[in-house]
């Protein structure tokens, strides 16, 4: 196999593991179309490069299978914004002012984008609206995706990749800031927070419930 055709398959096993968390070899060559085989010597370069690695876990009888899962190196290959600045930023604003003062900024900057956000999705039927806001946020270099929450009228939106994680590592009230941000976004929803990937989680996920029935 060449180079040119190893690049995208080692990417796409990446995003993959970004997406759904948890995968063994198996699965990962059922869906990108390629041998198991093949697969697993994609999984053992990515591991000699630091970016997955490997648990055991049983599947039945016989030996257990692989699950394999991206490090904090295989999440940090993903883009970042400009961390650099903002994590500057936010630490001088932390030794200069009361912490009250700066979760008030972080709020109202949640507020200010959260109104940004309304004027370019618009109006309409709420799939639709929150589609929107996922196309945005992807081109903001979150990986995201949403879906309907089984037979009932809520929505799962989910976050493989956030743009600011290593800012959320060290400022976890950014976290709180992109709840109300999406709380915002969507005021005539109840949005909850139902995964974090600061607590472990593979994404970070928002239940949105429509406080009324949508019409029909």
């Amino acid at each position: 196999m060449s180079a040119s055709t190893q690049a995208p398959t080692r990417e796409a096993a990446l995003t993959l593991l970004l997406r759904q968390g948890e995968l063994t070899a198996g699965q990962l060559a059922d869906q990108l179309s390629v041998s198991v085989q093949v697969m697993r010597r994609h999984l053992r370069g990515l591991e000699e490069e630091g970016l997955v690695e490997a648990s055991p876990a049983p599947e039945g009888p016989g030996r257990p299978s692989n699950r394999w899962h991206l490090t904090s190196a295989g999440r940090g290959h993903f883009p970042d914004g400009s961390e650099h600045f903002a994590l500057g930023l936010l630490s001088s604003m932390a030794a200069s002012m009361p912490p009250d003062q700066v979760r008030g900024l972080l709020r109202q900057q949640a507020a200010d984008k959260a109104t940004d956000y309304r004027q370019q999705i618009g109006s309409g039927p709420l799939p639709k609206r929150i589609e929107r806001l996922v196309d945005l946020r992807r081109r903001e270099g979150y990986v995201a995706e949403f879906r309907r929450e089984g037979d009932g009228p809520a929505w799962l939106m989910s976050e493989f990749h956030c743009s600011v994680m290593r800012i959320a590592e060290q400022f976890p009230c950014v976290c709180d800031q992109e709840l109300q941000l999406i709380r915002h976004t969507f005021p005539d929803c109840q949005v909850d927070r139902i995964h974090w990937l600061l607590e472990g989680s593979h994404a970070c996920g928002f239940r949105l419930l429509p406080l009324s029935p949508e019409p029909c």
